[in-house]
């Protein structure tokens, strides 16, 4: 946004052995196919977002909007011979140094001990600055304080081979209000792949975010000014109940990594399941109720004429087997699409217990049952799935 070039560099070949930095254990190696795969969801991810940004947050009149350019780095450590390196970048770095490095440090002092595989890590990770600002002219490399030992080591190479001033900048790791790192590693992550995120559990998790945290939050995610930021804050002191600040962040970034479209379906499925708003669940797409019940269980249900209340709450298993089953429905502990069922003889009625995109949403106080009913002819889904309460 400065008018700067960036690369980002996805680790097609330094995930093959695992950064030790901040790791008590070595990682677990991972097979080559599932290297690739993850390296080609990063980058689409990458580039999608590099894209929302281009095009939803970026004014054509602010001035020259940098280039950004997604690299792998299995593209040259792939094909640079083993001699070589030893014989050019080996050569150059010191073990002394190496060995003194808080990361090396921590690992060897371990019962598990350091592999050579680990030891070699910065290594690898100073020939990719060396390999970028050689063919690229970087000269910045930009990563988490946690990388200050490999960023280092980067320095020192293209300094001591080309002669060159280089740079490096570290940042602080993002944390919780607990102060835990956020990460794959710590099992708390949010991911740029669909697959892994929805655009509802993006915005969510964002949604869920504590007042002491959010402002900073703010701050580090979005592109917003900083005087909108401090409007923001001080209307939430006066309406805190609104969560203005919270929506807002999970608004801006959700739209930053999934779009538009996203940001919009994120907003539809949040309205269906917890506002139990028929429209929005009338709207909503097949991909979008997998992805909200993306932890549910599943089993074929067919739509047969003259089925029930009962029949429907009986084959979701919404209801305990027996007569207090039976009674759960008349107590009034279930409800169809946002209304409240009593009479478990009802027979199911199309726009009301089964609405035009061919969905069922069964309640009660413990969980949630989807039942998605097509034609008697085809199988139909049925997805169930505990589901906390929103804030």
């Amino acid at each position: 946004r400065a008018g700067h070039d960036v690369i980002a560099v996805v680790g097609g070949a330094t995930a093959r052995l695992g950064d030790p930095s901040g790791r008590e254990r070595a990682r677990e190696p991972l097979p080559a196919g599932q290297v690739r795969a993850q390296a080609r969801a990063l980058r689409a991810g990458l580039e999608r977002l590099f894209g929302n940004h281009r095009e939803l947050f970026w004014e054509p009149g602010a001035g020259r909007l940098g280039r950004a350019a997604l690299l792998d780095n299995a593209r040259w450590l792939g094909r640079e011979p083993l001699l070589r390196f030893l014989g050019g970048a080996g050569g150059r770095l010191r073990m002394g140094t190496l060995l003194s490095r808080q990361s090396c440090q921590a690992r060897l002092r371990s019962a598990e001990g350091m592999s050579l595989a680990e030891f070699l890590y910065p290594a690898l990770q100073a020939y990719d600055f060396l390999h970028l600002h050689q063919h690229h002219g970087c000269r910045i490399q930009l990563g988490g304080h946690d990388q200050m030992g490999n960023i280092m080591s980067g320095y020192e190479l293209v300094t001591k081979m080309t002669g060159t001033d280089v740079f490096g900048i570290t940042v602080p790791l993002i944390t919780s209000t607990t102060g835990d790192k956020l990460g794959k590693t710590a099992g708390n992550a949010v991911w740029l792949n669909r697959e892994k995120t929805s655009p509802f559990e993006l915005y969510q998790f964002f949604v869920r975010q504590q007042d002491n945290i959010v402002e900073k939050y703010l701050k580090l995610f979005t592109f917003l000014p900083l005087e909108e930021i401090a409007h923001i804050m001080e209307m939430h002191t006066k309406e805190p109940e609104k969560w203005g600040p919270q929506k807002r962040l999970a608004a801006e970034v959700t739209k930053l990594v999934h779009g538009k479209e996203g940001l919009e379906s994120a907003k539809r499925c949040t309205k269906a399941l917890y506002y139990s708003s028929v429209e929005a669940l009338e709207e909503m797409s097949d991909q979008e109720l997998q992805e909200l019940f993306r932890q549910a269980t599943s089993a074929e249900l067919m739509l047969e004429p003259g089925m029930t209340v009962l029949d429907l709450c009986r084959k979701a298993n919404a209801i305990p087997d027996g007569p207090s089953g039976y009674r759960k429905i008349t107590d009034g502990g279930v409800s169809i699409n946002g209304n409240r069922v009593t009479d478990p003889e009802t027979v199911l009625i199309l726009g009301q217990h089964i609405l035009k995109n061919g969905v069922s949403l069964l309640r009660d106080s413990q969980q949630i049952s989807i039942v998605l009913v097509r034609h008697v002819q085809l199988p139909k889904v049925l997805l169930k799935s505990s589901i906390p309460s929103e804030i």
